[in-house]
């Protein structure tokens, strides 16, 4: 019986269509994995409950975190019982960060206050019984009795939408960028602009409000602001101390995270070389050892790197040491595997042919199969540094240290999305630094054991 090859069968199917016709299994064979993809998708769909989590989900706490990652947010505040004490006018609603001066967007005359709302109109308050808001869409302004110890009143006849009463407070959100909330004891009223606030200078710095002119005649200028250093010794203490946005901090654990990835990827790299051979069966002809070495590797990465981590927190406390050893742990596993397979699948020839030369056994696998097999250790162990990079921002939100901590303590708070949105821009500019080092590193190393 004739077996007709594979190449040969397509040419004749295509010489003569309709003759010569395939096996039914494998007619049916990819519009039976198309079914089988569709129904798995359709498990998932109903197992993961997707339907019950959209309707769940809060579409509107979602879009004012992604307000909140770009822009600041300006508070304005009057307590019914405490009168005297004017609008508390702060940056973000914190203590730390009132305005001694009023901002442009607060105007007073001592009778009546006004907050500018930008396109969301303005609000003003009588100072003690009456809050008047002008939206810019309606012909009539929106009034509001307030005070004297009892809940607020709309004295409108219809609520829009977006205004709610609920007869104990009144919660008017006109749009995404602003807010007017009334109980029985307080105006709230919350503005959003573009832009990362104060996001050189603390809220309390000389410097803050200052234009980038004024920021270098003045680290020129002979004349100082602090005696004890120069302005531009000033200027960048100011910025890299920033209490409201840490630069300092934040660029030291980012080095942390770095740290991590480059020493547990290259430590385990060193580790898994020579294991990697002890685990090859064309290099040692002890099947026991290979055997252990071999479910040592299956047992160092079938345990995750957060598990690693985890382990190695409760042994190390936290840490970076902790989200090292987690890597190495791990990718020596992956690394032994990879490796004594492809010193499996090296060219023998190469090898034999220096043996028949008088070499050692050191020098066969030497200059016989390392040359072979460095080109794929080097991006292997280049790609896991790149990978290792994001790893070790997770870990390190376990309690590994580095700038996974810091994006887990900015995210906990609920309010400094910004800052949680300035540690991912950098997370991701340190991913997108080490593609391209180590792309150039594949290239060069590479390239210079090929030629």
């Amino acid at each position: 019986m004739t077996t007709v090859s594979g190449f040969e069968q397509a040419r004749l199917e295509e010489q003569y269509p309709g003759v010569i016709e395939k096996p039914w299994s494998k007619r049916i064979l990819g519009p039976a994995i198309t079914v089988g993809i569709l129904g798995y998708l359709v498990i998932c769909f109903f197992a993961f409950d997707v339907m019950g989590v959209m309707q769940k989900a809060r579409m509107d706490m979602a879009q004012l975190y992604a307000l909140d990652s770009y822009a600041h947010k300006d508070h304005a505040k009057f307590t019914f019982r405490k009168p005297e004490e004017g609008f508390e006018l702060s940056l973000e609603g914190t203590r730390r960060a009132r305005y001694e001066t009023p901002p442009a967007w607060f105007q007073s005359n001592g009778a009546e206050s006004t907050i500018d709302l930008a396109e969301d109109g303005t609000v003003s308050f009588d100072g003690s019984s009456m809050v008047t808001y002008y939206h810019p869409e309606y012909a009539e302004p929106f009034r509001f009795k307030v005070g004297n110890n009892e809940y607020p009143v709309y004295l409108g006849s219809e609520a829009p939408e977006w205004l709610k009463d609920s007869g104990k407070q009144i919660d008017a959100r006109p749009s995404l960028h602003s807010r007017i909330w009334i109980t029985r004891s307080k105006l709230e009223i919350h503005r959003y602009e573009a832009g990362w606030e104060d996001f050189w200078f603390g809220f309390h710095s000389p410097l803050k409000g200052m234009s980038l002119g004024q920021i270098i005649s003045l680290s020129v200028s002979g004349d100082r602001i602090d005696p004890n250093m120069s302005n531009l010794s000033f200027i960048a203490s100011e910025f890299w101390y920033n209490p409201d946005w840490q630069h300092g901090d934040i660029f030291y654990a980012l080095l942390q995270t770095l740290v991590m990835a480059v020493v547990g990827t290259l430590v385990a790299g060193i580790i898994a070389l020579p294991l990697a051979f002890a685990a090859a069966n064309n290099v040692n002809p002890f099947g026991s050892i290979r055997f252990g070495l071999r479910r040592i590797f299956d047992f160092l990465r079938g345990v995750d790197t957060l598990i690693w981590s985890l382990i190695f927190i409760r042994a190390f406390g936290l840490g970076p040491l902790s989200g090292t050893f987690a890597i190495i742990f791990t990718d020596t596993g992956t690394f032994g595997k990879l490796f004594s397979e492809a010193i499996e699948n090296a060219d023998r020839r190469q090898a034999e042919g220096i043996q028949a030369t008088g070499a050692s056994p050191v020098q066969k696998y030497r200059f016989g199969v390392f040359p072979q097999i460095l080109p794929l250790f080097v991006s292997q162990m280049l790609y896991f540094l790149e990978s290792n990079t994001r790893s070790a921002t997770v870990i390190g939100a376990l309690g590994a240290g580095g700038i996974g901590l810091k994006l887990l303590e900015t995210m906990r708070t609920r309010q400094d999305w910004e800052n949680t949105a300035y540690i991912i821009v950098l997370v991701i500019a340190l991913v997108i630094l080490m593609d391209n080092m180590s792309g150039w590193l594949r290239r060069k190393l590479i390239g210079g054991a090929e030629g």
